[in-house]
């Protein structure tokens, strides 16, 4: 398959800038899996959808604040600073905008000193190893000084940094929000509760990997980055029990089905408690182990993400209710409407 094959129109107009006032109020575009068929609804209508047994499966990772500005200490230089992952201790993979600035031996200051780091490490594509140093705790430190890092095709500046983060969003690590959940509010999760649908969390940290184009003209040939996932023994008993009961598993977001599939994958069509890293890549031909259903936001042309929701259904399905979504004016990517598929 080409990477051609995925590619769409998209009217610059329709990429959400800025989050809506309401979360739930967002559109949600309902598509049966096997038809096609289409419905229009808002996003609070998804309890129509839901029966009661089933589970909602959601990503509890916290997007850090992992954009810092500082200066290049020898010559004041500015240098942007992107925190990809923690290694280990203080030492963070990192992306660098001007990377050829920054060499290994190089000093960066944050907030007039209040943060330092040191280059220990070069990588491909702008990615340096930094070293942090600091008084007190790093991410209290980190709230001070950074700033959330929305995507690139997001210009507005965001005034509450807390509409990048799910109302659910506890464990700290994500270079980028799991946007699918960005429409849920807890009075949501309250009512889909209350209708006997059992909510879950897995915790998928979102690396910036999500973002990066797919260089390659065939997309078997297209090497996934890997991002750190970790689910607990009580939801991985709760989910093989919804599976035993005929319960269906309905993801929250790409991040959620990668996660079950990986686990699914490795332990026949079973879930267990576990952690680790995956570089699951799921594209058309894909057969899923672990879910039923899938909530998820309208996708880059071209992207990683478009090709998993191809696989969930068809392609052509797919390219149909995309079409569709830019001819009835949707909003598209992290800021934007979504779709659930069934």
């Amino acid at each position: 398959m080409k990477v051609e094959d995925f590619d769409f129109h998209l009217p610059e107009e329709l990429i959400a800038q800025t989050p809506l006032e309401k979360r739930s109020e967002s559109r949600l575009m309902a598509i049966d899996r096997e038809s096609g068929n289409l419905q229009h609804k808002k996003f609070k209508d998804i309890t129509d959808f839901l029966k009661e047994g089933d589970c909602l499966v959601l990503n509890d990772t916290r997007v850090l604040p992992a954009r810092l500005f500082g200066v290049k200490e020898e010559t004041g230089a500015k240098i942007e600073v992107l925190l990809l992952k923690q290694e280990e201790g203080d030492k963070w993979e990192t992306l660098i905008k001007p990377a050829k600035r920054v060499k290994v031996g190089t000093k960066i200051s944050f907030g007039e000193g209040k943060l330092t780091a040191l280059c220990t490490g070069e990588k491909d594509q702008g990615g340096r190893i930094l070293e942090f140093h600091y008084e007190g705790i790093f991410y209290e430190v980190l709230d001070e000084l950074g700033e959330m890092p929305l995507p690139p095709y997001i210009s507005e500046k965001l005034d509450d940094q807390d509409r990048y983060q799910t109302v659910f969003a506890r464990e700290r690590g994500s270079a980028a929000a799991p946007t699918a959940g960005l429409h849920f509010t807890e009075e949501l999760l309250d009512e889909i509760r209350s209708r006997g649908v059992h909510v879950a969390f897995i915790t998928l940290h979102v690396g910036l990997g999500t973002f990066r184009p797919v260089s390659v003209d065939s997309i078997e040939e297209h090497d996934m980055h890997s991002e750190f996932y970790q689910i607990t023994e009580g939801t991985a008993r709760l989910l093989n029990e919804v599976k035993e009961s005929g319960g269906r598993i309905i993801t929250v977001g790409t991040t959620s089905t990668r996660t079950l599939e990986t686990i699914a994958s490795k332990h026949d069509g079973k879930f267990v408690e576990e952690s680790g890293w995956t570089d699951i890549f799921i594209y058309p031909g894909y057969e899923f182990k672990a879910i039923d259903g899938l909530v998820t936001n309208f996708h880059l042309p071209k992207s990683t993400l478009i090709m998993l929701v191809s696989a969930f259904t068809s392609r052509d399905i797919i390219l149909n209710a995309y079409k569709t979504a830019v001819e009835e004016k949707y909003r598209f990517f992290s800021f934007g409407d979504s779709m659930l598929i069934l």
